[in-house]
């Protein structure tokens, strides 16, 4: 087999030398970011108006239910998911929200089935909820959205309003989309343009591995990496495209002596929770440091497993944040993890509290229907700034980040999970960069 050629990988820099690359100025950017900043001119009035009236519906109470794996094999990711948006319903509450409302998450069991979600949701109903969080399975988001749809045309007087905080299926804001589904994560559609614009600016990079769990999610991370690759570079090599049963504890010994054979210079993955964690530990094991791509290396147990490679095996994250974010979640980030003693990774959760409180404060109720009217095209403060939430598919619009995993440093010194190592950014892709046009033919109540 002919050896391949050397592969550099790509450092991370201080974020004020890359500034210059990242932010490039283009028309249509700039029509966008003139739309949102005129967009936040007008809710920052909204909140000034807001202010002369403080906490219009204080002593209210919304009660929030959470319907996600918190038993079987993804359970870890479920609990640490919970504890996230109950973490922040209990530190946005209040006075700490301009509606004065407090937030109550309660955890319902999904086992990771669509059937049982739909068993969940019936219950969390009966008991009075109107607001939903899931986040883990794009079946079961769309069981969800589609019972969600049904229900709220049957009963308006008991309408309910659905966040999807990770379910990544384009089709969710696309031919599934309703008016009643928000998803405030990224599709993977626009996940796989960030990854792919990074991986495809590096010259040397020319065979992939596509390594994935068998499954609507790990199927379309092939089916997308694969097409827009080729949008960005056509010469860049599929040398392996294999797909395990998801959450079985598979063996990656075979797989891991697969990538070895192709030649593969990087392996791409949307393996999460134990199947991640399994992979990283079979390629140490047998001394595999080939760059990894995947969207959730920092999820809980993940980074303790790289931290065991010592620094030998690149990894490169696609999401919303890092381990050093900035602002407000910066300091909500260090009280989550002296209370649970776990990183505080769906930072999400923050988004989904921020802008239901923002949205109750100007229409001045908690009813579903009235919230869901005004999340439609609103404009406001994510945890990384200004975001929007589009009219035309319910499309949270925000960022990338593409983060580096190493040594934490004077400019990122908060590691991930104690471990003395970090995620640290090293490209940032605003929304125009990684948003497309969307399909949605959105029925309208």
């Amino acid at each position: 087999m002919t050896k391949p050629p050397p592969f550099s990988h790509p450092q991370a820099q201080p974020a004020a030398q890359t500034a210059v690359a990242r932010h490039t100025v283009r028309p249509p950017r700039r029509r966008w970011l003139g739309a949102l900043c005129s967009g936040a001119l007008v809710l920052f009035a909204a909140w000034d108006a807001q202010a002369a009236n403080p906490l219009p519906l204080q002593g209210q109470t919304v009660r929030i239910a959470f319907i996600d794996p918190l038993s079987g094999p993804a359970a870890d990711i479920g609990r640490n998911s919970l504890r996230s948006w109950q973490f922040m319903a209990e530190h946005k509450s209040g006075a700490a929200n301009p509606a004065g409302v407090r937030f109550v998450v309660a955890g319902f069991d999904n086992k990771g089935s669509p059937q049982e979600s739909l068993n969940a949701l019936k219950a969390a109903v009966d008991q009075g909820f109107r607001y939903i969080v899931q986040g883990n399975g794009s079946g079961v988001a769309a069981a969800l959205s589609s019972a969600i749809a049904r229900h709220n045309l049957r009963s308006p007087e008991r309408a309910v309003l659905y966040i999807n905080y990770a379910a990544m299926d384009p089709e969710l804001t696309n031919e599934k989309c309703n008016f009643w589904h928000f998803r405030i994560d990224s599709d993977t559609a626009m996940k796989m343009r960030a990854m792919t614009g990074f991986m495809a600016a590096q010259p040397e990079l020319r065979r992939v591995y596509l390594l994935n769990q068998n499954y609507a999610h790990g199927q379309q991370f092939s089916r997308y990496f694969r097409e827009t690759m080729a949008q960005q570079r056509s010469d860049v090599q599929i040398v392996g495209d294999s797909l395990h049963p998801p959450f079985q504890g598979h063996d990656f010994t075979a797989d891991v002596r697969n990538i070895q054979a192709s030649g593969a210079q990087a392996l791409a993955t949307g393996n999460w929770g134990a199947d991640l964690r399994d992979l990283v530990k079979a390629l140490h094991k047998q001394g595999v440091y080939l760059p990894i791509y995947a969207y959730y290396p920092a999820l809980k147990g993940v980074p303790a497993v790289l931290a065991d490679t010592a620094g030998r095996m690149p990894v490169y994250q696609v999401a919303h944040n890092h381990s050093n974010q900035p602002g407000p979640i910066h300091a909500l980030a260090a009280a989550f993890r002296q209370q649970h003693g776990e990183d505080l990774t769906i930072y999400a959760s923050y988004d989904g509290i921020e802008m239901l409180s923002h949205a109750m404060a100007h229409v001045g109720s908690t009813n579903p229907a009235q919230v869901a009217g005004r999340l439609s095209g609103m404009i406001f403060k994510g945890f990384n700034g200004p975001v929007q939430m589009r009219a035309d598919d319910h499309q949270l619009l925000k960022g990338l980040y593409v983060s580096r995993w190493q040594k934490v440093d004077a400019t990122y010194p908060r590691s991930a999970e104690e471990t003395g190592y970090t995620f640290a950014p090293v490209q940032y892709m605003d929304a125009t960069q990684i948003s497309g046009p969307t399909r949605c033919q959105m029925q309208r109540p």
